[in-house]
């Protein structure tokens, strides 16, 4: 894995210094971790329950195998997946709370989807009454 020196990067955690940072404040280190590709995603799919890594990357839009096991070493070290003993994957209780944290993101996301559909269809009307 690349990190902060090139070789093996380190899991971001509250009170270290993190990429883009060196103050160690947790927003810093809470970003680094879900600024990571796929991340964000993963946590979002787990949130309905434990999942073996096949299955989770079939959700995931065919990630790849690397960076879905990347991802899932580094969300394990920070605390938010844990691997069950049936060797599927599942949220922690920190997981649920960096789920339930996401839940406002995907409300706006529908709210922002719509305003897009609705300037979509404005400027379409327009440009209809133009011609």
């Amino acid at each position: 894995m690349e990190g902060l020196s090139g070789d093996v990067a380190q899991t971001p955690r509250p009170g270290c210094p993190v990429r883009g940072s060196s103050s160690g404040r947790p927003i810093m280190a809470a970003l680094d971790l879900f600024g990571r590709r796929w991340s964000l995603r993963i946590v979002w799919e787990l949130h309905r329950g434990p999942i073996g890594f096949r299955p989770l990357q079939q959700r995931c839009d065919g990630m790849s195998s690397s960076v879905l096991r990347r991802r899932l070493v580094e969300l394990t070290q920070a605390g938010l997946v844990a691997q069950q003993d049936d060797s599927s994957y599942a949220l922690t209780a920190l997981g649920e709370d960096a789920y339930r944290a996401l839940t406002p993101l995907a409300r706006w996301a529908e709210g922002w989807a719509d305003a897009l559909a609705g300037q979509t269809t404005h400027h379409q009307t327009n440009s209809e009454n133009e011609v």
